[in-house]
């Protein structure tokens, strides 16, 4: 998958006001700032969004992490594109940054490391969790979860090998600010097949 994503990078411009504005939603005192809507497309052409958590971001892109064999690794894996949505609404008059791009796999060491990070008991049910399976009953997940909790006590908890994370590597982001009157202002930059990026301003 990752030879099929266009390899943009960020813009310093693009970076910093993503970054200013992280660190508004941390002091505005936004509920979970990390928190964005992640929109893919199954080969039949049927979009679906959820929340996902961003766990990282840099130069080439925004990352998060999940279980390949779910729904959203399944399209992502099939449709290696997907579009991205912050809301912070405590920012200033309410701030939305829009992203669009290619999808490539993190690398394992990105994915050891990050796995490695989280709570033992999220480890724990990334083994139990066949994600977006049905569930015949909750009792069924608690039997899974005491079984990985029994097979890995007094060790640490390996990353399974079907779950990883997903770079988001941009080719448009929208950085879009509330106005009164819905007079809102709207920032787009577009990266060209060649890897140039450029900026312009949107109606409302």
């Amino acid at each position: 998958m990752r030879d099929n994503a266009r390899m943009t990078t960020l813009t310093p411009e693009i970076l910093s006001t993503f970054d200013t504005l992280f660190a508004e939603a941390l002091a505005a005192g936004e509920p979970d700032r990390t928190a964005m809507t992640v929109a893919t497309v199954a080969m039949d052409g049927w979009p679906s969004a959820r929340i996902v958590l961003l766990k990282a971001h840099d130069a080439r892109g925004f990352v998060f992490y999940t279980h390949l064999d779910g729904r959203k690794g399944r399209e992502l894996q099939a449709n290696p594109q997907a579009a991205l949505l912050f809301h912070w609404p405590r920012v200033r008059n309410g701030v939305q940054v829009r992203i669009e791009g290619d999808v490539e796999f993190v690398t394992d060491a990105e994915a050891d490391a990050y796995f490695a990070s989280r709570p033992r008991g999220s480890q724990i049910g990334a083994w139990a969790s066949q994600q977006s399976e049905t569930l015949a009953s909750h009792a069924t997940f608690e039997a899974k979860l005491a079984q990985f909790e029994a097979e890995f006590a007094g060790r640490e908890v390996p990353r399974p090998p079907r779950w990883s994370g997903f770079r988001v590597r941009p080719r448009a982001v929208e950085f879009w600010f509330g106005a009164q009157y819905r007079l809102h202002e709207r920032w787009l930059y577009e990266c060209s097949a060649d890897g140039e990026w450029s900026k312009r301003m949107l109606y409302p």
